[in-house]
């Protein structure tokens, strides 16, 4: 794995990209830019993104069959852990066409040739085990407030969970312990893979930017958490579909949102030979 860096970049150094300070305005001009992506062909990035609302629908079955209508919550809201490695290819996208590239939705799955791939599925990796830790807590709290048994019906359950004093103690715990794990999953990994696509850092030191890159902006950082939990939430209503629409955005925001928090490289001119 020649091209695995964990604490080095390419060439060996340890690499520090400089953040800036961002301000309201950037979020949401990330935001516009990331739309325009999104509309310049949207049908291409439509069709790419409808595996997640069918994942989605998928797993909400598959929860409601197997009585464990209490994780559907957990399971809408943990796309928020996974969503900035869903986001991969929509970084590519918006990264090509700012270079006057071909955008075509082929070039989604450039990444898999990046230099800087092995690094990149390390940090999805990180990601998944959040998610599934994330499930694995969710279930707990459900289990030391209502027991072993599961939930008989749908409507039981939401009756136990608005009018009894445990189910606004699920509620409350639940939310709570969620917040940590997306404060966690942001600080660590908002602009994570962005950086890696764009240069090849190493694992620990797109990690450490995004965490100095929360850090320098915590208002403007907490904002934009606010905005994408906000928007994977209503994307989630109307069984999962508004997401084909939601995640294209967000990712090509993404990008957009790192080009403004992390200073271009400086690249040093080759000195010719006399």
């Amino acid at each position: 794995m020649a091209n695995f860096h964990v604490m080095a970049d390419a060439q060996g150094m340890l690499a520090q990209p400089v953040v800036r300070h961002i301000t309201m305005r950037d979020i949401g001009d990330a935001l516009r830019l990331g739309a325009e992506d999104f509309w310049e062909k949207p049908s291409h990035y439509v069709f790419l993104c409808l595996i997640y609302p069918i994942v989605g629908i998928i797993l909400t079955r598959w929860t409601t069959g197997a009585n464990a209508l209490h994780l559907v919550y957990p399971l809408m809201s943990g796309f928020a852990l996974i969503g900035p490695f869903a986001g991969i290819g929509l970084y590519e996208i918006s990264r090509r066409r700012e270079r006057g590239l071909d955008t075509s939705w082929r070039h989604a799955w450039d990444v898999r040739h990046s230099p800087a791939r092995y690094s990149i599925a390390v940090i999805g990796i990180m990601l998944f085990a959040f998610f599934l830790l994330w499930l694995f807590t969710a279930q707990s709290i459900y289990t030391g407030l209502f027991g072993d048994m599961p939930p008989a019906s749908l409507e039981s359950f939401l009756g136990e969970v608005f009018t009894t004093a445990r189910g606004w103690q699920l509620i409350l715990v639940g939310n709570a312990v969620g917040f940590v794990f997306a404060v966690v999953v942001l600080a660590t990994t908002v602009i994570a893979f962005p950086l890696l696509l764009d240069r090849d850092v190493g694992v620990v030191a797109a990690i450490e930017t995004s965490v100095r890159a929360v850090v320098m902006n915590p208002l403007q950082m907490a904002l934009w958490g606010l905005i994408v939990a906000a928007l994977l939430v209503i994307g989630s209503i109307p069984l999962f579909a508004g997401l084909a629409v939601v995640i294209p955005v967000l990712g090509h925001a993404t990008w957009h949102l790192y080009r403004r928090l992390v200073e271009p490289e400086r690249r040093i001119p080759e000195r010719r030979p006399m």
